[in-house]
């Protein structure tokens, strides 16, 4: 063995010991040479080696050991344990225990019945009692929720015994913490009158009135030397894992929950101080004290676990209900402890010299409290809800990290949730219920405002990192704020108007700072700059700027509660926010801070662009609301409305050219598309402003000159061109005149792009130049086509008229490029929005060229070369043409039926060969959709079943066409079953029972008679290897709707077919899986069968596996 484990040895001579060791393990009667080694060896390697055979012996081969042999196993390895658990190392005696353990989990109570009176009595006796809770703890572990590896019956067995038991042992722990308590508390000197211990009962007078816990919860702490510490804490220990099974009930005394806090002081308990003036040197003594204060918040953390195993029930009787109301009562005394402000200690001090885990362990515990149980307590009128929140708000704003902070903030939402769902059932008694809370959700708006301001936060937002992009995709600092955001938009849609006039003249004092910047600007010559340099007004402006953008960011976070039935409620608030945005665009796009030279430019620009784009962004918010005002109110107050957005377009446009930062360049053609798409103002193309961007982006020269960001802008322009106006009828939309402006647009757009086709085949032009056109051009179109998906005939017929010419050249181009997989991956984009969007506008015999030309040009080879490079541009087309044939085989009516044979047999020809033996996923998730539809939308291709045919012979027998098809699909569904991919695997089985729902599959003659059984005995084999466990739900509902086409058959056929050719079992052991399997016919019954048959037929091979040959078993 030391040899093996040496630094030196080779890894062909640790083959050799290994095989040698693994041979003499094997050996009938091995153990007997490893009880000896376990008793004269002090060798770790040695000992943990011999535990492992007998661990191997007990799990694998118990049942072929002759009883003789057992019951000399039992009684020796106890008194080995007994005689050596002080000398050998901890993790021997551990795993001699969980060895012991394994057996009592084969042999107790039936062969070995004092299996868990010996753990009792060593729990009992004061010098063992810390060896007993170790076999306690690892019975819970190993007992109560065994592996696989025992079968149903006996788990059900061990349970109910155990179960049997826990009163006992409950019992004996709660005996232990009292005892070691009042041990400990009366020799504790009393501690000097401490001045809060008489706030702390009346703070939460109404909760403790005339309970003894008042009383006992405010006893001086026990002063436990490290023995007992090391003992409770095992006690502990073995409560949070009895607890994480244990149903709640009475055996859960009051006696024991109170013991249980009693421990749960010690980690919010902070006086560790050593006593000056002992002969100890000082360095030592602190030593020994940090040791034990970290011993000492163990005991806390533990106790807190225990503390949130029972509450993270959410199945109460009716019995326990009292004592959960006790635990709750138990922990705000906590609560109260850990927020409690002295001379010595601010709340957020004391917090900090707290133990991590503890604080972690109580938040989680506020979390369960608040969203599992407040519904039960929220109305008792012994619970102080109102002091509680208190409370809680105090532990919220005084966290000492960031995460702390988080995981509380997570604690308010779920709060503000509960409270939004109550009112929604309760519209009665609404005001009541606010009122109630309205002064707690006002103190949380304020504070979790102020903690996202620099102005009074400055020391920990400086902390966040606004760099590192998490997995969201966004930085410490955005989610920082984004979560305080979402808190801020929960309390407002409870309080309107409270948080509105809380948040708005916060964000009036930042925007005045803003619109004042205007008097520092120094222009000289050409350069402007902003005349503010002192060090500590560029700091301030800094703080104040970023302020402002935050604030800007909560007034768009808003929207949404200005629009719908309370808009007219609402409508001065919103007009005054719009009003104040549109102020400040304008302002930021007349004075053009981004351009200004500041003292600080690394700092300060990015600030000023910061703001300018937020409040484009905050005002694109309120498009929905501005569309709301202009189909509403508009026709009263129609100059305010043409005011606003045409002040909003005059804001924008100036923004858009290559001088402008790009950011803020985005924003303003974001805010563009949303004026066009949402608000859809009449007059919008009259606007100077309009004109002169339809004019920039239509003139030739311009085109080379602007940048990427312009292609959102085209979708603005497009969109006021094709999209129908509001509250206008049909004769007044000026369809002739939009229509032919669109076509100048989209002729402007595509010059270039249509050149291509003249010159493509004639002379060597450069190809780099083709490739930049056409990837620069077809996002452009393909934008413009998705924004009118959804809209009217007359808008895509406009749309289509003007795109004929490209999508023409398009096709033309295809195959020219069929070469070049990044440009056929834009074509195919191209066309695949063209198909979801225009299919009709395009008609049947273009649709079909299109699809004709498509098939021809992607061969077997075409796509094998494709589909083979996993995650290139190749693999990304094949996906799209997939998805193209999806909208294809998906539209009803006659048109494309034609189709269906060529492009089944490009599925099942060309691609499945491809990707049936590989991974390949993305492909394959596209291709068995594509099967999917193929059988879903023209189910009769197959099944021709005419209506009148059913109606005469009840259940009609199935006329099957292009049956090799049909086959040949569901083989391949079947395949997919027999591979790895979990997604696949999924998605297919989802497929199966949709087409079983809609269309009867499994009910149909050809699946019935040749296919069924198949299917079920792979999805059976599935859950066998347990490879694909995270499925087995769905795959256990698919073998019943399968079976349940015929029970009689699956049961009296299939299963004693399927049991006969299981392999590893013999014939007996079959017997006993087919009596177990009862008949059931309801799907929860079929489960726990399905579930038992499973577990039990792996546990029978497990045992005939590790069984050495020539065992008789009995």
């Amino acid at each position: 063995m030391t040899e093996f484990f040496h630094s030196c040895t080779t890894n062909e001579r640790k083959r050799e010991i290994e095989e040698l060791l693994n041979n003499f393990a094997q050996q009938t009667g091995a153990w007997r040479q490893c009880l000896f080694f376990l008793s004269n060896t002090r060798n770790e390697y040695v000992m943990m080696y011999s535990l492992t055979v007998f661990e191997n012996l007990v799990n694998k081969m118990w049942i072929g050991v002759a009883s003789q042999d057992k019951m000399e196993i039992r009684s020796c390895l106890p008194k080995l344990l007994l005689a050596q658990h002080k000398s050998v190392p901890y993790f021997i005696r551990n795993k001699l225990c969980k060895v012991i353990v394994d057996i009592g989990r084969q042999d107790w109570p039936m062969f070995y019945h004092d299996f868990f009176t010996n753990t009792l009595q060593l729990i009992q006796s004061p010098a063992l009692a810390s060896l007993g809770l170790m076999m306690l703890k690892t019975t819970s572990e190993e007992l109560a929720c065994p592996r696989e590896d025992l079968s149903v019956a006996r788990k059900d067995e061990l349970r109910k015994l155990l179960l049997g038991q826990v009163p006992t042992v409950l019992g004996l722990l709660t005996g232990i913490l009292e005892t070691y308590w009042d041990k400990h508390s009366v020799i504790a000197a009393t501690p000097p009158p401490s001045p809060t211990s008489g706030e702390s009962v009346e703070l939460l007078g109404s909760l403790f009135q005339g309970s003894q816990y008042s009383k006992l919860l405010c006893q001086p702490m026990a002063a436990l030397d490290n023995e007992s510490q090391q003992l409770c804490c095992l006690v502990l220990e073995c409560l949070a894992h009895l607890f994480s099974w244990i149903p709640l009930s009475t055996s859960i005394t009051p006696t024991l929950l109170a013991s249980i806090f009693h421990f749960a002081r010690f980690g919010c308990d902070l006086r560790t101080k050593a006593k000056p003036g002992s002969f100890i040197s000082s360095n030592s003594c602190s030593n020994g004290h940090e040791g034990n204060k970290v011993d000492r918040a163990r005991l806390g953390v533990y106790a807190m676990t225990c503390v949130n195993e029972l509450v993270s029930k959410n199945c109460v009787p009716m019995d326990f209900e009292e004592y959960l109301l006790r635990m709750f009562q138990q922990t705000f005394f906590l609560l109260q402890r850990l927020t409690r402000e002295n001379n010595a200690h601010t709340v957020k001090s004391r917090l900090q010299e707290l133990d991590e885990s503890y604080l972690e362990k109580f938040t989680d515990f506020l979390r369960l409290f608040v969203s599992v149980h407040l519904r039960r307590i929220e109305s008792s009128p012994q619970f102080p809800i109102v002091e509680f929140l208190g409370l809680l708000f105090k532990y919220t704003f005084n966290q000492p990290t960031h995460e702390g902070y988080f995981a509380c903030l997570d604690i308010w939402s779920v709060f503000l949730d509960f409270l939004t769902t109550k009112i929604k059932g309760r519209l009665a008694d609404r005001e009541i219920v606010l009122n109630r809370y309205k002064d707690a959700l006002g103190l949380l708006l304020r504070e979790v405002l102020n903690r996202i301001q620099f102005r009074y936060n400055q020391a920990q937002l400086e902390e966040l990192d606004d760099e590192t992009l998490d997995d969201d995709q966004q930085t410490e600092w955005q989610r920082y704020l984004r979560q305080s955001l979402e808190v801020v938009a929960k309390v407002m849609e409870l309080l309107p108007s409270h948080a509105f006039s809380t948040l708005f003249p916060v964000l009036q004092d930042n925007l005045d700072v803003y619109l004042g910047l205007q008097q520092f600007i120094v222009t000289t010559g050409t350069s402007r700059r902003l005349n503010i340099s002192a060090e500590n007004d560029c700091r301030r402006l800094h703080c104040s700027l970023r302020d402002l953008s935050s604030l800007l960011q909560a007034v768009g976070r808003l929207a949404e509660h200005f629009i719908g039935e309370v808009f007219a409620a609402r409508f001065n608030d919103a007009l005054a926010v719009v009003e104040r945005l549109v102020e400040v665009t304008c302002y930021g796009s007349r004075t053009s801070l981004y351009d200004l030279e500041t003292a600080v430019p690394s700092v300060l620009k990015p600030d000023l662009i910061d703001v300018h784009a937020q409040a484009l962004s905050a005002l694109q918010a309120y498009s929905h609301w501005l569309a709301q005002f202009y189909s509403e109110v508009h026709s009263q107050n129609q100059s305010q409305f043409v005011n606003l957005i045409t002040s909003t377009i005059d804001a924008s446009s100036p923004l858009i050219t290559t001088k402008v930062p790009e950011k803020l360049m985005l924003s303003a053609c974001h805010l563009m598309v949303s004026i066009t798409s949402t608000v859809r103002p009449v007059f919008l193309v009259t606007l100077p402003a309009v004109r002169n961007i339809f004019n920039l982006i239509t003139t030739e020269n311009q085109t080379h000159r602007l940048p990427q960001e312009v292609n959102v802008l085209c979708r603005a322009l497009s969109n006021m061109l094709l999209l129908p106006w509001p509250n206008l009828p049909e004769s007044e939309q000026q369809w002739q005149t939009r229509s032919s402006n669109h076509a100048s647009l989209l002729a402007a757009l595509t010059r270039e792009y249509k050149g291509i086709r003249g010159t493509v085949n004639v002379t060597p032009r450069q190809p780099d130049l083709d490739n930049t056109v056409m990837q620069q051009t077809l996002p452009v179109l393909r934008d413009i086509v998705d924004s009118i998906s959804g809209e009217s005939t007359k808008s895509r017929q406009i749309c289509y008229q003007s795109l004929q010419e490209s999508v023409q050249v398009s096709l033309s181009l295809f195959p020219v490029f069929i070469q070049q997989p990044d440009v056929t991956d834009e074509m195919l984009a191209f066309f695949l929005t063209l198909f979801q969007a225009l299919r009709v506008q395009m008609g049947v015999s273009f649709t079909g060229q299109i699809i004709h030309t498509f098939l021809s040009m992607f061969t077997r080879e075409q796509l094998a070369a494709s589909i083979l490079q996993e995650g290139s541009a190749g693999c990304r087309v094949v996906q799209k043409f997939l998805k193209i044939l999806q909208v294809v085989v998906q539209e009803p009516g006659q048109a494309f039926k034609p189709f269906l044979p060529s492009i089944l047999s490009l599925c099942m020809e060309q691609v499945y060969p491809v990707v049936a033996e590989r991974s390949s996923p993305d492909v394959k998730a596209e291709m068995f959709e594509l099967l999917y539809q193929i059988l879903h939308q023209n189910w009769r291709y197959f099944f021709k079943t005419s209506v009148l045919t059913s109606v005469q012979r009840g259940a009609a027998e199935d006329t099957m066409e292009n049956e090799a098809q049909f086959t040949a699909a569901m083989q391949a569904f079947g395949q997919s079953f027999l591979q790895p991919d979990i997604h696949i695997f999924k998605q297919n089985i989802c497929y199966l029972e949709s087409l079983n729902s809609k269309h009867k599959l499994y009910h149909r003659k050809l699946f019935r008679t040749s296919m069924l059984f198949h299917f079920i005995n792979v999805l059976l084999q599935v859950l066998l290897h347990k490879s694909h466990d995270l499925l087995q739900e769905e795959i256990t509902l698919a073998i019943y709707n399968m079976a349940s086409v015929d029970f009689d058959a699956f049961y009296s056929a299939f299963m004693p077919e399927f049991l006969n050719g299981c392999q590893g079992v013999d014939s007996s052991q079959r017997a006993v899986l087919a009596r177990n399997f009862k008949l059931e016919r309801d799907l929860p019954s079929f489960t726990q069968s399905m579930q038992r048959l499973v577990n039990d037929l792996r546990y029978y091979r497990l045992c005939n596996s590790s069984l050495p040959t020539g065992t008789i078993k009995l």
